[in-house]
């Protein structure tokens, strides 16, 4: 049997290492998100009308779902490409930039190294009965540090794991990764309600 030669690229595409070097890693942990994933979304939630998106990065997802009808407030640290609504630290915030937060949905991909922040910062500013969108890999699930702070005290009401891989692109840059043989990083739309109280279900999509 002939032995299964890679390369080092191989070897971090298995292991979803998108970031497997600090000077690999964009500054401010930018990686846009295919629209897609607000497609397959779509196809079994209904968000409110107005959503906040508190990561917007290049707008790829908060175009999207302008798109598709909804309000949308779009904040990040820095504006790149896409004019936001404002620019803010998302954990500094306490109520949405051009509105009361009890009056819309948060959702985002968030920069990886603080998505457990900033799930807690979401929850902690929605309003009651909100939902909370959050585009994860499905590794987050691990870790004892985000089952004692997140998951035990507020576990997700479901988490829709994609059946086909869904792109995450340094700096937007989809073409140069779709050239590069795409993704082996399996992703999740991560779903929490504020004042749900129950156990997780998961769902394919």
């Amino acid at each position: 049997m002939k032995d299964w030669t890679g390369n080092g690229n191989s070897i971090y595409k298995t292991l979803g290492a998108s970031n497997h070097t600090d000077k690999e890693r964009e500054e401010n942990d930018y990686y846009a998100t295919d629209p897609i994933a607000i497609d397959k979304l779509l196809q079994v939630e209904k968000p409110f009308s107005h959503i906040w998106e508190c990561a917007a990065g290049g707008g790829h997802l908060a175009k999207r779902l302008k798109e598709q009808g909804y309000k949308v407030t779009a904040s990040d640290i820095i504006e790149r490409d896409y004019k936001l609504d404002f620019i803010q630290d998302f954990l500094k915030m306490s109520v949405c930039g051009l509105g009361s937060n009890e009056d819309c949905d948060i959702l985002t991909n968030p920069p990886y190294k603080y998505a457990k922040e900033f799930i807690l910062k979401a929850l902690d500013i929605a309003g009651w009965g909100h939902k909370v969108y959050m585009f994860l890999k499905l590794t987050f699930l691990e870790g004892k540090a985000r089952y004692k702070d997140l998951f035990s005290k507020y576990p997700p009401k479901v988490i829709y794991v994609f059946s086909e891989r869904v792109m995450c692109a340094k700096n937007g840059r989809f073409e140069e990764m779709k050239a590069g043989g795409g993704s082996a990083v399996a992703y999740a739309w991560f779903v929490w309600q504020k004042g749900w109280q129950g156990k997780p279900i998961i769902e394919w999509i």
